[in-house]
């Protein structure tokens, strides 16, 4: 892995998006593309799309006004980190595994996230916050 946490043999395949709020539907639009491109089937690029744009927008409405995203592939996984610079969050329990109360109508971000992906892990610290999420493609 380089210092990016990307194995060097996806370092030279990974792309990259710098986003606002705003860019948002280029977000979803960037991550469909690649996505497909390498090999995750259409019935399941919905549900990627979903889990995807909850982490990207709690990134840049939650972390900072600027946030990226990098997509790899990683055997038979398609591995996306959404990066912000937000460094206070604190949070008490482990990040999307507290389902939200039964009548929520917000805070569920993560805990979508969870059930739609394979595998996903929160990083929090000086540099920022790092969401790291795997789907089988």
């Amino acid at each position: 892995m380089n210092e990016d946490g990307v194995p060097p043999s996806a370092a030279a395949t990974a792309k990259e998006l710098t986003f606002s709020l705003a860019d948002l539907p280029d977000v979803r639009e960037f991550a469909a593309a690649q996505a497909q491109d390498r090999g995750m089937s259409a019935d399941a690029v919905g549900d990627f799309l979903v889990a995807l744009n909850e982490v990207a927008t709690n990134a840049v409405t939650h972390g900072s006004s600027k946030a990226w995203l990098r997509l790899w592939t990683d055997g038979g996984s398609l591995v996306v980190d959404v990066h912000d610079d937000g460094r206070l969050w604190h949070p008490e329990a482990r990040p999307g595994h507290t389902p939200p109360p039964e009548n929520a109508t917000s805070g569920m971000g993560l805990w979508v996230a969870r059930m739609l992906s394979h595998e996903i892990v929160v990083r929090t610290g000086a540099n920022g916050t790092t969401v790291s999420m795997r789907f089988l493609v």
